[in-house]
């Protein structure tokens, strides 16, 4: 399948799509005209891609998914390495969500004393 199938089967952009390849998480053949080619496989691997970047992970975070995006990774066994990764994802999160609030209060405060 094209590029342009591919995404149009997983709702992900050619950009992103590109942009997955060049980060190692999906290859391609070329066609002889120089089109990528991807195997229809890469369809679901694409989603799985896509559901853990939803779930908060960054690109680097999904290389260590690499053994199972090809299946469903929501039903397959627990990887130690894996939820070690997304804790410590969840802690950044959560250390952003702090610093954001606590900005919001300084600025709400500041609010408050002029009086506005």
């Amino acid at each position: 399948m094209r590029i342009g199938e591919l995404a149009e089967a997983t709702g992900a952009t050619p950009r992103a799509l590109r942009h997955y390849e060049q980060a190692g998480l999906i290859a391609s053949g070329r066609a002889a005209n120089g089109y990528r080619v991807y195997d229809a496989g890469t369809a679901v691997r694409v989603r799985n891609i896509r559901y853990l970047l939803d779930a908060g992970l960054t690109l680097d975070d999904v290389r260590v998914f690499l053994p199972c995006l090809d299946g469903d990774v929501t039903a397959g066994p627990v990887s130690v390495k894996g939820v070690r990764v997304a804790r410590d994802r969840l802690a950044v999160l959560d250390a952003r969500i702090a610093a954001q609030t606590a900005l919001r209060d300084r600025l709400a405060a500041a609010l408050r004393a002029a009086d506005v």
